[in-house]
């Protein structure tokens, strides 16, 4: 098997197509990219930027390049000497104009007829064998519906007419009723829907992948690409919505000839992938909450309590008890549908209805700690969260004892249904309501983060980067995605609040002073988040703030926006534009942030990209990237001035600042090209002791193995830089060296032993040391 060294994802969509991919090849091979990362890259719906609504599994999508694109960047790629890991999304499709989806047209014309009526994952029985479709604005818009063009017609939305149901004349609402599906209000989809979504989103329909034949189809294009050596390796998106992802893994690695594999899986702290998965590891959300965690001062978190307990009017949020409403929430409302249906599957001799049935799976699904289960792995898991469960609603204990044998029968249609719902309940629950109301420090709530995990120490660290080296060697380490809430540098910035806490106290009053939004906690989320984005455009923001109030739920949400409150949040917004005030207040707290966020960046950056694992650089990062979630994080790239920057770096120029944006690139590239020229360096896991008054500020590790740790690279980088000055600095605090040493970024060499940190650390916060007789020069590219 063929195995990266380090990715670098690229966005493929219409603006930015796989030939302008091959493009940045030349660029991406001098910054020391392994392997080309592209999203999805499947035919797609019309217009759509993100590609994970695949219309037409069999082609790669013209408007991204088409497969002369793919060709043309696989073959720039090898010629480079390089891979390409490519994201695909087997576990639903794009449904959202039913015409350019050639499943979903065939299975609404069709019905159960169809040929791709068992690839979808419809309950036929439950909408008298019709598939109900939530489009209409209510349901007595049933007479608005046109015959057109041999077509059903509501506005733009074009639905096909089942053989033998139109005669001229006919009137379109009797024509609606014959069809094999119906077109409903679109409020009845979290009560009555009848087929399996991606999380609540209508337009994206689960597929059946777990049937071979539905297998084939739809990875006949993707695995002619490993046929014809135009990819080397898959991202897998969320398998967890699959009925069996072992097998999954399983086929699909037999299909692709053994080829290179990871999931887009979030484990939770303490939670292990299963042994049989046929997987190398994870897309690295794992990773990126632990190095997080290292630039948070754990000191703060009483004072940050005491601060959110006061924005709430009462006590600080209760995280366990705000995640159990908050996914209650979900399977009450949004994912109603899915409920109703496990309610169904409930057999009749177990002697529950279905709507007590329903109401006790909700239950022990709130009561999950992780995703989902694969059973029989994580057995234990669900026999504790049906405990929990009845100790929460000692109402349903009797039909939660009545539900967990059949639960655990992994062989039912219940018990795998309801794992491939759990998982969508703790993505909805947490990570889109929860992660937007926890609001005490906004780098905690991050995607595959605990926020109730406030931070690591080093000790720790060195803890889970030895398990992790031992264990998953080949797993991705990330910091920045397409699904992150906030890049890399943002939460670098937002971090410092950490040790700034009586001044962001006292900046925060005064901003609801000057612009006050009635809601204490999301106000503490907005300016953190305006704080560590700044300086953003207002169009930026205002869609940051409206997307953060509506998932958080409380003041508004997506379904019935409270048009009173949102003028109030945007007011807020245009303050920090309008408000001489207020942007003096802002800027001001930027400015004193600043500082310490660049160096929190700069040793994240990193430490992420030489610690164990295979790192991935998400587009753009490399360059000081201060991002919001989606679509804010998929803005476009400016290639051309990387490639300058990287050009002057490597003919000797070196930043002004640490601050600049040459110093993220000079890390990156550095670091990049370490990995991959001389992978010898990276041979193992070992920490390094630092010694002195200011030893806790200091990470320090070698790559290189326990029995040698002189053989491998060194990184040195800096923690709670604010504290560390007011401190007094590095003084005599010292770290030992296994070996003399030269830095990559700067030149500088050190002896063995003892050597001085404020010496190694004089230039930059971070240092990448190298055995001084095998150190590459600093000023330009070494292929190896």
């Amino acid at each position: 098997m063929r195995t990266p060294v380090s990715t670098y994802r690229l966005q493929i969509r219409p603006s930015f197509t796989l030939q302008d991919a091959a493009a940045t090849v030349p660029y991406l091979k001098s910054l020391g990219v392994d392997w080309i990362y592209l999203s999805p890259i499947l035919t797609a719906e019309k217009g759509s930027d993100h590609g994970y609504d695949v219309t037409d599994p069999s082609t790669v999508d013209p408007d991204r390049g088409g497969p002369e694109g793919l060709e043309a960047v696989s073959r720039a790629a090898q010629d480079a000497g390089m891979g390409v890991l490519v994201d695909i999304v087997p576990n639903h499709v794009g449904v959202a104009s039913p015409y350019q989806n050639p499943w979903w047209w065939s299975l609404l014309k069709e019905g159960k007829q169809s040929h791709y009526a068992d690839a979808f994952d419809v309950d036929w029985d439950f909408a008298d064998g019709r598939v109900r479709l939530p489009v209409l604005g209510s349901d007595d818009d049933l007479d608005k519906l046109e015959i057109r063009e041999g077509e059903l017609r509501y506005y733009d939305h074009r639905f096909p007419l089942a053989d033998g149901s139109y005669s001229e004349g006919d009137d379109p609402r009797e024509v609606h009723a014959r069809q094999n599906y119906e077109l409903v209000g679109w409020r009845r989809a979290d009560n009555e829907l009848n087929y399996r979504r991606f999380f609540a989103v209508n337009t994206l329909a689960g597929v059946r992948v777990e049937i071979p034949r539905v297998f084939d189809e739809a990875h006949e294009e993707v695995v002619r690409w490993f046929r014809e050596g135009l990819a080397d390796g898959l991202r897998i998106d969320h398998p967890d919505g699959l009925a069996d992802p072992e097998g999954y893994l399983r086929r699909l690695r037999e299909a692709t000839g053994g080829s290179y594999l990871l999931i887009e899986k979030i484990l939770e702290p303490g939670e292990a992938l299963p042994g049989s998965f046929e997987c190398e590891g994870t897309t690295g959300y794992d990773a990126l909450a632990d190095v997080d965690r290292l630039f948070v001062d754990a000191e703060a978190q009483t004072a940050l309590d005491q601060l959110d307990g006061r924005l709430r009017g009462g006590e600080p949020a209760d995280y366990e008890e705000m995640i159990r409403g908050t996914k209650r929430r979900i399977t009450d409302g949004i994912l109603h549908s899915e409920i109703l249906r496990l309610g169904r599957l409930v057999p009749a001799e177990a002697g529950l209805e279905a709507e007590p049935a329903a109401d006790a799976i909700s239950e022990i699904i709130a009561a999950f700690p992780v995703y989902r289960t694969y059973l029989p792995f994580g057995e234990e898991v669900l026999k504790e969260a049906c405990s929990l469960a009845a100790r929460n609603r000692p109402d349903l204990a009797q039909a939660v004892a009545l539900l967990q044998p059949l639960l655990l029968d992994s062989r039912s249609a219940l018990a795998q249904r309801f794992q491939q719902t759990s998982g969508m309940v703790m993505a909805k629950g947490v990570e889109d309501t929860a992660f937007f109301r926890y609001t005490r420090l906004g780098t905690l709530t991050e995607v595959g983060a605990d926020p109730t995990e406030f931070a690591v120490d080093p000790a720790e660290f060195h803890r889970r980067m030895a398990r992790r080296e031992a264990e998953l060697p080949l797993s991705m380490t990330t910091l920045s995605t397409h699904d992150t809430k906030r890049s890399e540098d943002t939460r670098a910035r937002i971090s410092v609040i950490s040790e700034f806490v009586a001044e962001w106290d006292k900046v925060l009053a005064r901003l609801q002073e000057l612009a006050p939004l009635p809601d204490g906690p999301l106000a503490s989320l907005l300016w953190q988040a305006i704080a560590g984005a700044w300086p953003a455009s207002r169009e930026r923001l205002q869609q940051y703030a409206t997307k953060a109030a509506r998932e958080a739920g409380n003041s508004t949400d997506w379904l019935d926006p409270n048009e009173a409150f949102e003028q109030k949040l945007a007011a807020a917004v245009d303050a920090a534009f309008d408000n001489p005030d207020v942007r003096a207040e802002l800027e001001s707290f930027v400015a004193l942030l600043e500082p310490y966020g660049a160096s929190n960046a700069l040793s994240a950056k990193l430490v992420q990209l030489t610690m164990p694992g295979v790192p991935d650089v998400y587009q753009g990062t490399e360059f000081w990237d201060r991002s919001l979630t989606d679509p804010d994080n998929r803005r476009p790239v400016d290639f051309a001035a990387r490639q300058r920057t990287l050009a002057a770096l490597d003919a000797g120029e070196r930043p002004a600042s640490y601050q600049d944006d040459a110093a993220k690139l000079l890390v990156a590239s550095r670091a990049l090209r370490l990995r991959r020229d001389r992978p010898e360096l990276f041979t193992g896991y070992t920490a390094l002791a630092a010694a002195g008054p200011a030893a806790a500020h200091l990470l320090a590790f070698s790559r290189g193995t326990g029995a040698d740790s002189s053989a491998g690279a060194v990184t040195l980088a800096t923690r709670l830089p604010r504290r560390l000055e007011q401190s007094g600095g590095w003084r005599d605090t010292s770290v030992t060296l296994p070996a003399a040493m030269t830095d990559e970024l700067t030149g500088a060499s050190f002896e063995p032993g003892q050597v001085s940190v404020a010496d190694v650390l004089a230039t930059y916060p971070v240092a990448l040391l190298v055995p001084a007789s095998t150190a590459t020069s600093t000023g330009t590219e070494n292929n190896g």
